[in-house]
């Protein structure tokens, strides 16, 4: 009898624990609903089970459907709050802190993804200052799915811009909205869904790619788990890696004495100064003398970026550490480390792939108070550990890599919310496709203008300089990845923000993000508030031909054109016939560019900005807005 009512009770909590009203994680306390446009909420519940949402005081009804899903539109509503709801069927929940302004849904991967963290040092100020209560960002966890749309998202919630909640936002988003913000005077939410690394093919429904029948046949394959199982087992385990002799002796003691060690210089990689082909531990050891003034006070390291991991100690003491190689190393040291006098600096570099060391034109010093010690030089070197080559014979698959995996998982589930718009700072990754892109990025926002059943606005940056410069005209990945991007600007409602004066030669994370923030917004107010403002930088229009030279026209020249440093354009490059390329000279007259070059007598072509990484691209109009890049001899 004890264990047939054990299990009765069990039963009817199971019963009762099944029908409680559940919410997705983004209809949440703090959330910001999308102004002056019908508001979806929704959720699940017990099938057949009544469900009452009571808001700005109106009250809607509705039945869940059989499989337990419900929804109510809710009438549109003015910006402001903040409100309550109240959501009713078998169990209560309210929901507080709503604001009521204009939702964005900021996607890409790193350079979207990248946390104002990140860039702390140039934006310290920025941080140190953020009280923006009606700012919003709503992170959306990095989740997978192969098999098909997904409606549940991971735990998350609604942060405010705030000190130190905004370490966490995108840094791109916040500038994005901070700038929408001081203009219209109405909160704003960010929709944060984004993932470092990812393909433009990850974020595509599957009925996106109806014009792509490879990605199909792919998407379909994938679906099979077996498949996916097979494909990510390792034939053989790999061998262990060998000690580190580094950590065994403790080179980072300040009582271990060193023999063997030789010089290299910082910043450098490794295999550039006699070190052949070594993926494995190298420790850098040097004594930095330290004055009385810089003691008993915190103080912080700069360590640039390092290829791949690295340990930081001083004194013997563990300062801090980095596992990968993109995040600038940035390492607070307490008051009690430093001493005057000479002080012991170790770091524990690894590398297990390609070229180690410490990348060339980043900081690296040493700063408490107002003093600063430079850390760039010879320092010694010691090999603590040499891996093993291992042939990694396999195809594993990277599940977030595949087409659909992200939009199942992380766009999917948002499709109920409304928004103002799309934001997309994607392209790194498809950058060795440049053909392809137009194509996808047209199918990415086709896609999700259908999800959500609305031309709705689609803001994206095209990408920045990046890698070596190259002092002569010559062929470029890169620029032909930015021509494919600037082709989805004959998509109605669609903006780009130019950012090729913004990227860093040895980081594919540049720091200056306000810059690329502020773009954005400013494409939002033409393209999203029908603003009259001059939203992008010169574009191409068209060429006259006179003699020896070539007369270039733009559009969106605004006020004028003018140039960043005030002297000739640069960057610009002219051909003949024979599209032998040769850099030209250059003059401004009225809104158009004079170009031509004495060796060439009869000029049929042009490029401007075409590179990887332009030296530069100083051409603007007088509203401080970059040129696009562009060619005419496609």
């Amino acid at each position: 009898m004890r264990k047939a009512l054990l299990l009765f009770f069990t039963l009817i909590l199971s019963i009762s624990a099944k029908a409680q009203i559940k919410l997705p994680e983004i209809v949440s306390n703090g959330m910001v609903l999308q102004r002056e446009e019908p508001i979806n909420i929704w959720g699940w519940a017990a099938p057949n089970e009544k469900v009452i949402v009571r808001f700005n005081n109106k009250k809607y009804k509705t039945i869940t459907a059989k499989n337990g899903v419900w929804k109510v539109t809710l009438s549109p509503i003015r910006a402001g709050g903040p409100y309550s709801m109240e959501i009713e069927g078998s169990n209560k929940i309210i929901l507080n802190d709503i604001l009521v302004g204009d939702v964005w849904l900021c996607s890409g991967q790193s350079n979207m993804v990248h946390q104002m963290r990140l860039h702390n040092v140039l934006y310290a100020d920025e941080i140190a200052n953020a009280s923006y209560n009606e700012i919003r960002q709503f992170f959306v966890p990095n989740t997978v799915n192969l098999s098909g749309p997904q409606t549940k998202l991971p735990e998350s919630s609604w942060k405010k811009a705030i000190n130190p909640d905004v370490n966490e936002f995108s840094a791109v988003a916040y500038f994005f909205a901070k700038e929408l913000y001081q203009k219209y005077k109405v909160p704003i939410g960010i929709i944060n869904s984004s993932w470092g690394g990812t393909p433009i093919e990850a974020w595509v429904s599957e009925k996106g790619f109806k014009e792509f029948p490879n990605v199909l046949e792919t998407i379909n394959r994938n679906k099979d788990t077996l498949y996916i199982n097979s494909q990510n087992t390792l034939p053989q385990a790999e061998p262990p890696l060998p000690k580190d002799k580094g950590l065994e002796e403790k080179w980072f003691d300040t009582i271990y004495k060193p023999k063997g060690w030789r010089n290299i210089a910082i910043p450098g990689y490794w295999e550039d100064q006699g070190i052949k082909g070594l993926d494995g531990t190298v420790w850098y050891r040097r004594e930095i003398d330290i004055p009385e003034a810089m003691t008993k006070k915190e103080a912080m390291v700069f360590l640039g970026r390092i290829v791949d991991a690295d340990v930081l100690y001083i004194n013997g003491k563990r300062i801090g550490n980095t596992t990968y190689m993109y995040p600038q190393r940035r390492y607070p040291v307490a008051d009690d480390v430093l001493k005057p006098g000479k002080n012991l600096f170790v770091v524990q570099v690894t590398n297990n792939f390609g070229k180690g060391g410490f990348v060339p034109d980043k900081p690296y010093y040493i700063v408490a108070g107002k003093d600063t010690i430079d850390l760039t030089g010879y320092w010694q070197y010691k090999v603590g550990r040499v891996n093993m080559p291992f042939n990694k014979n396999y195809n594993k698959i990277a599940l977030h890599y595949q087409p659909t995996a992200l939009y199942n998982a992380m766009i999917s589930p948002l499709i109920n919310y409304n928004i103002k718009g799309f934001v997309w700072y994607q392209g790194e990754s498809n950058t060795g496709n440049a053909s392809e892109y137009s194509k996808l990025q047209a199918a990415l926002i086709d896609d999700w203008r259908n999800k959500w059943n609305k031309q709705l606005p689609f803001l994206y940056v095209q990408l920045p300089g990046f890698m070596d410069y190259n002092y002569l005209p010559s062929e470029s990945q890169w620029a032909l990845f930015r021509e494919e991007q600037a082709k989805s600007l004959s998509i109605p409602k669609t903006a780009m923000a130019v950012a090729i004066d913004l990227g860093e030669w040895n980081d594919i994370h540049p720091d200056r993000k306000k810059e690329v923030g502020e773009r954005l917004a400013l494409a939002a107010e033409k393209t999203a508030y029908n603003e009259p403002v001059i939203s992008s930088g010169p574009s191409y229009k068209s060429l006259q031909i006179k003699g020896n030279k070539i007369i270039v026209s733009f559009n969106n020249t605004g006020n004028g054109l003018s140039t960043t440093d005030g002297e000739a354009p640069s960057e610009f490059a002219i051909a003949g016939a024979d599209k032998n390329f040769v850099w030209a000279k250059t003059k401004i007259e009225g809104n158009t560019v004079i170009l031509w070059n004495e060796s060439i007598e009869k000029p049929l072509y042009i490029r401007y900005a075409w590179a990887d990484n332009p030296v530069n691209p100083n051409l603007i109009n007088k509203e401080n807005l970059p040129a696009v890049p562009f060619r005419t001899d496609e």
